[in-house]
């Protein structure tokens, strides 16, 4: 009953949202009852897929709404039934039970991969200790999952690394960039850089940026690539070599040199009053032609680790809309809201492929807050300081974005603020209320039906 009595509050706020600004394809005063009732399970799930927004916090999230749908439409992570949030700090590196309230994107990601807090820069490893703890994506390959590793940034960045690499530093991407993590190369003993554990990790399908790291040569000799390949996996390097990807066996997509292109382009914000001419309109930007987009990558990651096999454990997936992060620290709103609405249709991909398989489970949420904030339009004699852009939204409306966590041109720094986590499918009203990100870790392990999660790394403040 008193599930009802929330939708019901809730569909009556949609629905005079609805009512004074009226937008097509808006769900207005839709009682969503018996769907809620249908997905309370605590039936373990046969597939995952975990959807990470990085830097895409409630702000990014309204802007790219706004901006994409207008202010009464909504998004594809908006339809999800169950919505909470969780907090994301980080811990000290040499007192580890003091927390750190401003994250990056590896303590963050370590947090939901591990269950356990580690300090800013390192890698699914604990803090001052540096011991190894066991991601989600080992649990899942132990317990018969397929699983998958897709971003719009280098395959190597902090929030795919995660999930299948150790190192005490997010820099070692490549085995020419082990300056920071010199224990870990393999000439001395170690796993590697994070190339070279992505590829021993025999993740099923890893698609992305990041070129250049696996094109490099390791203390051995031979490159990343080529270990690739002899460890069965067959290297994609075009959007047409991805459309034709299909049946069993190993993808590596390599698509860019470094990080993957954004969706859309326009001008970077900058201060008042230097950004007084008419509100911009984001444009598509220019990609080459061998570059799919995430929805694509998201698209061959489900077709080939959906594909039929048994009533056994399904797959899971990560897939990371990266530039909402990137180009929000460089204050540029229109790659920021491109990427959000590029990484909202790959969410839409998931949800449909939930539709007809309702053993699915589908988280979406983001690693930690950032800094564009939708404030009123500046005047003459009452502004907002940092830099500001004006754009044109859907509704023919203008809206203004700040940005202030730094001066004007230099890069804008992460937030502190709990961030959204929404889900559909089975364990997912374990979301509602407020948690921390460690518990994401436990829910998918849950959902998985697995085993004990890491007992190791820095306690709660």
């Amino acid at each position: 009953m008193k599930l009802s009595s929330v939708v019901f509050l809730g569909g009556w706020a949609f629905a005079l949202a609805s009512f004074f600004v009226p937008q097509p394809g808006a769900q207005s005063g839709v009682d969503r009852s018996a769907a809620i009732r249908a997905s309370v399970s605590g039936a373990t799930a046969r597939n995952i897929i975990l959807f990470i927004g990085d830097g895409m916090g409630d702000s990014e999230i309204t802007l790219a709404r706004y901006y994409a749908r207008g202010a009464a439409g909504r998004l594809a992570m908006d339809t999800l039934p169950f919505t909470g949030s969780y907090t994301t700090w980080s811990v000290d590196e040499q007192t580890p039970t003091l927390p750190v309230y401003v994250p990056d994107s590896a303590a963050t990601g370590t947090a939901w991969a591990t269950g356990v807090k580690t300090s800013n820069g390192r890698i699914s490893t604990t803090p001052s200790t540096d011991r190894d703890l066991k991601t989600i994506l080992e649990h899942a390959r132990e317990l018969g999952f397929r699983t998958g590793d897709v971003s719009t940034a280098e395959l190597t960045d902090a929030t795919p690394a995660v999930l299948a690499a150790h190192v005490s530093s997010r820099a070692c991407h490549g085995p020419q960039d082990m300056a920071a993590c010199a224990s870990d190369r393999r000439s001395a003993g170690g796993a590697g850089s994070i190339a070279e554990q992505l590829i021993a990790h025999d993740v099923d399908v890893l698609l992305g940026g990041g070129a250049a790291r696996f094109d490099q040569p390791t203390d051995a000799g031979p490159t990343v690539t080529a270990l690739a390949a002899q460890r069965g996996y067959r290297v994609l390097r075009s959007r047409q070599e991805l459309a034709a990807a299909s049946g069993p066996g190993k993808l590596l997509g390599l698509f860019a040199a470094g990080n993957m292109s954004t969706e859309l382009t326009g001008d970077r914000a900058v201060p008042y009053p230097s950004n007084s001419a008419a509100p911009q309109s984001c444009r598509a930007q220019v990609r080459g032609a061998d570059e799919p987009t995430l929805a694509e990558l998201t698209a061959t990651a489900l077709r080939v680790l959906g594909q039929p096999g048994g009533d056994g454990p399904g797959f899971f997936l990560q897939v990371e809309g990266a530039h909402i992060d990137k180009q929000d620290h460089q204050a540029d709103p229109c790659g920021q809201i491109g990427d959000t609405v590029g990484f909202d249709r790959a969410v839409q991909l998931g949800l449909d492929f939930a539709a007809s398989h309702p053993d699915t489970l589908v988280i979406v949420t983001a690693d930690h807050g950032h800094t564009s904030q939708i404030v009123a339009s500046p005047t003459a004699t009452d502004h907002p300081p940092g830099a500001i852009s004006s754009l044109r939204t859907a509704d023919g409306a203008t809206i203004t974005v700040s940005y202030a966590t730094n001066l004007p041109g230099r890069m804008q720094d992460h937030t502190g603020t709990q961030v959204r986590v929404a889900a559909t499918g089975p364990q997912a009203a374990n979301v509602l209320g407020l948690s921390d990100q460690t518990e994401l870790f436990r829910l998918l392990l849950n959902a998985m039906g697995g085993a004990r999660p890491n007992a190791a790394g820095a306690a709660a403040p």
